[in-house]
Formats: C-alpha cells, structure tokens, sequence
C-alpha cells in the first residue's frame, strides 16, 4: 500500500514536470485543496486547468523526493509527506528549491485520487 501511494506521488509529479495535463486530471479529486506560498484555495476542475497552463512559463524538474512517510488511515485513505527537491529550468537558471509536501489520497470508484496538497519551500539554511 504504502508503495503504491508513493508511486502516484510520482506519477503525479511526473504529469507535471512533462506537462501532462490528463494524467494530472485523473489523479486529482476535484474540487481539490491546494496550500501552498500563496496561501489556501479550494481548486474546481475548470480553475485547476487554467492554472496548470498558466505555469509562469517555468519548466519544473523532479531532482529529488526523500524523508517519504506514509500512513494509511482507512481502506479507502491514505496521507504522504515527503521532501522534494525541484529544478527551475528557464532562462534565470534558478537553483533548486526543496519544499516540505503532503497529500491525501482517496480511493474511489476503484481510483486513488489527490484530494489535498501542500507545499511549504525550505529555507535555506
């Protein structure tokens, strides 16, 4: 199980960073929670389209994910926190960020969706 939830963590971030805007769709319960630096909204479909394409231009790269837990609440429920480290690739060459993530994921209808997110960047200390 707890495999299994890592590896959508994966799938997902994959979809982001090839800019694959279905896989990212069907792995999100929608409408979804998204906290992060920008503060805390609640995303329907629509909106979560339009911020995926929206994107600020920036190209991300999955350098690395560690410090995974997992925990399985219920049959249908499970939550991962984990560190991320992202690669901005554009024309600033920006170095990598490392952020503190979260999600909740929700089987239904036989599917495991992501029906909350949370980004919190590191400082870098």
């Amino acid at each position: 199980m707890e495999t299994q939830i890592i590896e959508l963590e994966k799938k997902y971030w994959n979809g982001m960073e090839n800019h694959e805007y279905e896989t990212v769709k069907n792995l999100t319960l929608f409408p979804c929670i998204i906290a992060s630096k920008n503060g805390v909204q609640s995303v329907d479909e629509s909106q979560f389209k339009k911020m995926f394409e929206s994107g600020d231009g920036d190209k991300i790269k999955v350098l690395n994910i560690s410090n995974v837990e997992t925990k399985l609440i219920a049959e249908n429920t499970a939550i991962i926190g984990y560190i991320i480290e992202l690669g901005i690739t554009d024309d600033k060459q920006k170095p990598p960020t490392k952020c503190a993530c979260t999600s909740t994921w929700i089987k239904e209808n036989n599917n495991w969706v992501c029906a909350l997110h949370t980004e919190a960047e590191l400082s870098q200390h």
